[in-house]
């Protein structure tokens, strides 16, 4: 069958319809037309229509079950020959040729129904110029002029359906790729979302419950010689706890750090290096340099994350004595250094994070600095201590999404 012949569809069953109706009304006239008319054979002529219609009639359940051209191609034959022999015995019959163009357009391939076309608009005009004993110019007008429709329908019809069917196509990719967009930024949501929550966690919580344990060992060291030590490790762990609680409502709750509430970044990591400097045996001291600049909440929440983890980093790892933090505003940035004079290491020699020992604390304060543009450097060396040096762009002052936020 044609290739481009559009799918079933309202459409297409209503122009069906239509067709259907007008092959059978038209040999409806031609045998009424036979009878009443009193014309030559009225009852050939009959039995003729009436076989054109049984065929005809048959074609739909034939295509049906054989669904190929071939089968199209002996149907219309068969169609072909009963009307040709309607022809034969009446004028009216060429009027039936107009349907059978649409049929053999629609059915055939474009040059077999081509070429079906113009075999009937000539057996129409031959047989019409028959009945009327001559020939004229206008006898060829009407089933020519009909041919000519009816390719230009038909063809014109194929088209916009196959442009209709382009563009459906091309709807359903978009669809889909659309859906795959919308699944791909779910998943990358949910990944960065984890990532975020991980590092949260492990700036606060992590931290924190790690200095509430190093403060009861060094409590229980002190029992039971000098239980007015321990008591002061016991209540130092308790602030810890109190604090944390508290960070860890606020970080449920989306909110910003308790440490920056009212205050300003400087005093907040002023604060931080005092409670630290307090709660374990290092001495922790804060530097300002350079005229504060206002920065988003997300920047302070950076800048605070990154010198809660290092400090930490160097309490439990570094065995330092003193701790240097110093906040620098330059012209086009703002910069965090973090100085202990601990044992240092080796940044080639990282262990790989693990969830017992840890380790993901670089990773994280490197993926928060980063996350905004910023650059994040250590230097150590067995020995010589260690030096951490965060680096932020100026951004606007208005806060950004609260993804970014802690």
């Amino acid at each position: 069958m044609n290739a481009t012949a559009p799918a079933s569809t309202p459409t297409t069953r209503a122009l069906t319809w239509c067709l259907h109706l007008l092959v059978v009304a038209l040999l409806a006239l031609a045998a009424g037309r036979a009878v009443t008319s009193h014309g030559p054979h009225p009852a050939a002529t009959v039995a003729a229509a009436a076989a054109c219609g049984l065929i005809y009639a048959a074609g739909p359940a034939l295509l049906r079950a054989r669904r190929s051209w071939r089968a199209a191609a002996l149907w219309l034959t068969a169609v072909g020959a009963a009307w040709l022999a309607l022809l034969v015995l009446s004028a009216d019959g060429v009027w039936v040729a107009f349907p059978l163009y649409f049929l053999q357009l629609h059915l055939l391939p474009r040059r077999a129904g081509l070429a079906a076309v113009a075999a009937t608009a000539v057996a129409a005009v031959a047989g019409f110029a028959a009945h009327q004993g001559s020939f004229s110019a206008a006898m060829a007008i009407g089933p020519a002029l009909g041919a000519a429709v009816a390719v230009a329908v038909v063809w014109g019809y194929q088209a916009l359906y196959r442009e209709s069917e382009h563009r459906r196509r091309l709807i359903e990719e978009l669809t889909a790729t659309r859906a795959d967009l919308a699944a791909a930024q779910h998943t990358a949501g949910v990944l960065a979302e984890r990532e975020r929550l991980a590092r949260e966690i492990h700036d606060t919580l992590a931290q924190g419950l790690s200095s509430i344990q190093l403060l009861l060992r060094a409590a229980e060291r002190a029992l039971p010689h000098t239980p007015e030590n321990a008591v002061r490790h016991v209540v130092q762990a308790r602030h810890t706890a109190v604090d944390n609680l508290a960070e860890a409502r606020r970080f449920v709750a989306a909110l910003t750090p308790p440490a920056l509430e009212g205050t300003t970044l400087a005093d907040a990591l002023e604060r931080l290096c005092v409670t630290t400097s307090s709660r374990h045996r290092l001495t922790a001291r804060f530097r300002l340099t350079g005229e504060p600049v206002p920065l988003s909440t997300a920047h302070e929440v950076t800048l605070l994350r990154v010198c809660q983890s290092a400090l930490a980093n160097t309490v439990r790892h570094a065995d330092a004595a003193t701790a240097e933090v110093t906040l620098g505003y330059l012209g086009d940035a703002v910069a965090l250094d973090i100085v202990d004079d601990g044992r240092g290491f080796d940044p080639a020699d990282l262990p790989a994070p693990d969830p017992e020992a840890g380790g993901f604390g670089l990773a994280a304060m490197r993926a928060r600095v980063h996350a905004f543009g910023g650059a994040l450097t250590v230097e150590s060396a067995p020995g010589h201590g260690t030096a951490l040096a965060a680096r932020l762009p100026y951004q606007p002052t208005a806060d950004t999404t609260p993804e970014d936020r802690s």
